[in-house]
């Protein structure tokens, strides 16, 4: 048994029992089986590491806090030392290790773009004036309804207020384009309940994954091959290299993520898809453990998605009963399943390896690359990572073949994409349409800008900023990288010219000062530096050359040298700002 330095604290019974509940599915590290007999090592204490984030979330929600005698338990329970599981749960946004003297929950109220133009900071001041305990944080998922909140539940479940609703009529939720023909992957979203697996089978669920053991491993990659199917998550890596170089390792091990840790100011695609279509993930995630070969399935889901938590459960239990998870898949004598893995507030986790850190109960800091996660990914095995969206194009390119997929789009960018669209329009939402659509005309299809348009925001905090005069810019791959802006994860953000910019893009930068995981140092220091300048910028109300350049200097630093996409992409919409002088500028 390890010397894990454990403290004197001692745990409730409480904090005890929802320790024991998460740690029952795989038993202690150290088993005491008899006065002769105990089962520990090394190997055993590493295959139950990964229980740790679940353990703390436990830990949270039952005390509201993370105590040092809670924390001794499960650290002692996982043989976990507890100076490095502090060291995990202080690295995210929902867990806290002080005692926060009252026994409230606690309201987050998120202050990022969309919502911060929508009254954020009043909503904040109206629950804190009721005696709500508030924690203005980053954005929640929840752009198209802003202002947004989470409650983070002490004595009562996790929730969001403005979920009640859709809870109490699982079908009651509707897309701005429902019920339209030319919806491909968010058809069955308010037609099928989401609630029921008899639902999903009546409107043609489960059929391509009949399909895909039908005709092969094979055959389903080079379909995707052939559609040109690019991931959905902001890289655009195509999906068929990913699952083909995961199938073709052997003798190991081999798992497949769906990455729905959708952190990116304005996005909330994968809260809607999860919340009003669960098993249509489920059954492609499935097929693509199926054609890769991989046992396992994961979803890593946002800690703040309470009600998508709920029914992807309650999805994944429904399939396992019906025999579309587990040890015969569907009757095909193929094992396969799906466990879900809640983060708990940290932007970073979006990043592919961070977010297997973060599994496997570390810190969720990026790796470095090579070695890539198809040869050397979850727990150093094989590993396919997809967006739900991705995702939900595999479903649609089995059904109706690559030849027709390559029809819709562009050239470069074959297929459908959601945008996420809020701000200043009329009907703020998730809109589907195929690649290759003007940004004006998809504002049109969002009932227009409220107001004149003073900018409009690609891509998320981690995109760019683009004038009134790029309306007619197609939303493509190729046509955006050729305008040196990037779609991401599909954030569609409109500024009228009501809005201090200044404030926002100071946002934008304090947004990635709090998430640079820190283990960098262009990343570390530059996103500090970049941040200083912007709160200087706005108390003197212009920038002068000399901070100008050293903005460019951080910016190239940070895209240069930082280790993963953060870093990359933290000063994009600070320059873009610059460059079309939405900020900076003498009075």
């Amino acid at each position: 048994m390890a010397d894990l330095k454990l403290t004197v604290d001692t745990s409730t019974t409480e904090e005890r029992a929802a320790v024991d509940a998460v740690v029952a599915t795989q038993g202690r590290s150290v088993e005491h089986v008899s006065e002769r007999l105990v089962l520990g090592g090394i190997a055993r204490r590493a295959a139950r590491r990964h229980l740790l984030l679940p353990g703390l979330h436990a830990l949270q929600a039952t005390a509201g806090w993370i105590s040092p005698g809670g924390m001794n338990y499960l650290c002692d329970a996982l043989q976990v030392p507890p100076a490095e599981a502090f060291g995990v749960a202080t690295f995210y946004d929902l867990f806290r290790t002080t005692d926060p003297r009252h026994d409230r929950s606690v309201h987050h109220v998120c202050i990022d773009t969309a919502c911060r133009i929508a009254g954020a900071d009043d909503l904040a001041r109206r629950l804190e004036a009721d005696g709500a305990a508030v924690h203005r944080g980053p954005c929640l998922g929840q752009c198209e309804r802003a202002p947004a909140q989470f409650v983070q539940g002490r004595g009562e479940a996790d929730h969001v207020p403005a979920d009640a609703s859709l809870i109490a009529d699982p079908t009651s939720y509707r897309l701005p384009q429902h019920g339209a023909e030319e919806l491909r992957l968010l058809h069955r979203v308010g037609v099928a309940d989401p609630t029921s697996l008899a639902s999903y089978r009546e409107v043609g669920g489960y059929r391509m994954l009949a399909h895909a053991l039908e005709v092969g491993a094979d055959a389903v990659i080079d379909e995707l091959a052939a559609a040109e199917l690019s991931g959905r998550g902001g890289a655009a890596f195509p999906t068929a290299v990913k699952w083909r170089a995961v199938a073709a390792e052997s003798g190991r091990v081999k798992h497949v993520i769906a990455n729905a840790d959708e952190s990116e100011p304005g996005t909330f695609k994968d809260r809607l898809v999860l919340e009003n279509d669960p098993f249509a993930v489920i059954e492609a995630l499935t097929i693509a453990g199926i054609v890769t070969g991989a046992e396992r399935g994961w979803i890593y889901i946002r800690g703040e998605y309470p009600l998508a938590t709920a029914r992807l459960l309650g999805a994944l239990d429904q399939a396992r009963a019906a025999g579309l998870l587990g040890v015969d898949v569907a009757g095909s004598g193929r094992r396969f399943d799906i466990e879900l893995r809640r983060g708990a507030g940290a932007y970073i986790c979006g990043e592919e390896t961070a977010l297997m850190e973060s599994i496997e109960g570390f810190r969720g800091e990026p790796r470095n690359k090579p070695p890539f996660p198809t040869t050397h990914g979850l727990f150093g095995q094989p590993t396919v990572v997809n967006n739900p969206e991705t995702l939900l194009n595999v479903l649609d390119i089995l059904e109706h073949g690559a030849d027709h997929y390559r029809t819709l789009g562009t050239d470069g960018s074959s297929g459908h994409r959601l945008f996420c669209v809020s701000g200043h329009v009329a009907r703020p939402g998730l809109y589907e349409l195929a690649f290759g659509v003007r940004l004006g005309d998809l504002l049109d299809a969002a009932g227009g800008a409220t107001g004149e348009i003073q900018a409009v925001l690609l891509g998320g905090a981690a995109g760019m900023f683009v004038g009134p005069d790029h309306l007619d810019l197609e939303l493509s791959l190729e046509a955006t990288r050729a305008a040196g802006v990037t779609l991401g994860s599909g954030v569609v953000t409109v500024f009228n010219d009501h809005v201090d910019l200044a404030d926002v893009v100071e946002r934008i930068a304090e947004f990635f000062r709090s998430e640079s995981c820190g283990q960098c140092v262009p990343c570390r220091v530059g996103t500090v530096r970049q941040h200083e300048v912007m709160v200087e910028m706005r108390s003197l109300g212009q920038l002068s050359a000399a901070r100008r350049a050293l903005l460019d200097d951080i910016g190239a630093a940070m895209s240069d040298a930082s280790i993963c996409g953060l870093g990359h992409t933290a000063s994009g919409a600070v320059q873009s700002a610059l460059r079309l002088g939405l900020i900076g500028a003498a009075p």
